[in-house]
């Protein structure tokens, strides 16, 4: 069965999700909304450089809304615009669009208390939009996803005690071409954290302590609350990356946790060490990609480092991000109405993509 997919927008990870559309066996690219004025009216596979698909970009959504589809890719920026997400995410559920999601992070899990911090009634308004249209809703990616929730769940199953649960990521950002979020939204470049929004009190919860819950919500723990702590390093000189160029004195890497506490102690963990050059901050952790480390009995350690033939561990990310709710349509068409998580989905693979 081929399902009919429309796909919105063509970010830093839309742009990787229209040629994977196109070239999956079990999926049909239909439709492509687009923000921008220089990208309406051109071919989507054009836009995302690769072969033309047949499919134009469009700006009228309403002419998107009015296809016949089963599913649509909600990949448009959420950065300073949750509401707006929210917005549309309920608007295409209640005309019957089943939706996956990697733009807006904390709906990972939308019954978080972690999720509540960008509307009390965000799951109520999701779930009635489902059961208006009979649809359903689901947000992966890599992280937050499968490089920490999605791996860390299953790995649990082969524990006969836990004690805590570390989820990581390790990762040099410098190729990652996209200046909006690098400077302005995670602060690189900056003087100080007072200018990252990233950084701002409550911002890691809203995005990592979904994460965190659903993780809680898989051992059937009861969170005493989450914390948050981060340090940071500057520049010693100026330097170049994708994004623009890094002044000496500014913000050049960053390190934070996002700490899940049961009994007053951290017991489920999200950490990120991002650096700009690999030799910065020695002292701290060191890898390439994704590790998650459960203390208890048995004592387990994962690496996940992500690669590709045709570009480098960021491009392997993006990609990455978008096949895994790409991938999940098939189970998200034919599971009930409603809001879903990892927990809720049966397990899915790369079904077809055998090459």
């Amino acid at each position: 069965m081929s399902y009919r997919v429309i796909q919105w927008a063509t970010g830093t990870v839309g742009v990787h999700s229209v040629p994977a559309i196109a070239a999956h066996p079990d999926l049909e690219l239909v439709g492509l909304w687009v923000h921008s004025d220089s990208k309406a009216g051109r071919d989507a596979g054009e836009i995302c450089g690769s072969d033309p698909v047949g499919v134009i970009a469009t700006q009228d959504a309403d002419a998107l809304l009015a296809l016949d589809a089963d599913c649509i890719v909600y990949m448009a920026n959420s950065d300073l615009r949750p509401d707006g997400v929210v917005d549309d995410i309920c608007g295409m559920l209640a005309k019957g669009f089943n939706v996956v999601n990697t733009s807006f992070v904390p709906l990972l899990h939308p019954a978080s208390t972690s999720a509540a911090m960008a509307g009390p009634d965000l799951l109520a308004r999701l779930e009635a939009a489902c059961q208006e249209g009979g649809s359903s809703f689901y947000t992966s990616g890599i992280d937050p996803g499968f490089g920490n929730a999605g791996i860390t769940i299953h790995a649990l199953a082969l524990s006969k005690e836990i004690r805590t649960v570390r989820m990581m990521e390790i990762v040099n950002y410098a190729t990652w071409d996209n200046p909006f979020t690098m400077f302005e939204i995670m602060g690189f470049g900056k003087p100080d954290p007072s200018t990252s929004l990233l950084l701002a009190p409550g911002s890691t919860t809203l995005a990592w302590g979904p994460v965190i819950e659903l993780v809680a919500d898989a051992l059937d723990v009861e969170l005493d609350g989450i914390t948050e702590w981060h340090e940071l390093i500057h520049a010693d000189e100026d330097f170049t990356i994708a994004s623009g160029p890094i002044a000496a004195g500014t913000i050049s890497g960053m390190r934070f946790e996002i700490r899940g506490m049961v009994g007053g102690e951290p017991r489920i963990i999200v950490e990120h060490v991002t650096r700009l050059r690999d030799d910065d901050a020695p002292h701290w952790p060191e890898g390439h990609g994704y590790r998650i480390e459960i203390d208890g009995e048995p004592c387990l350690k994962i690496e996940l480092e992500l690669s590709s033939h045709v570009g480098d561990h960021n491009h392997a990310g993006c990609l990455a991000t978008a096949m895994h709710v790409l991938n999940a349509i098939p189970a998200v068409c034919a599971a009930t109405p409603g809001v879903k998580t990892m927990l809720d989905l049966p397990v899915y693979s790369g079904r077809h993509l055998l090459r």
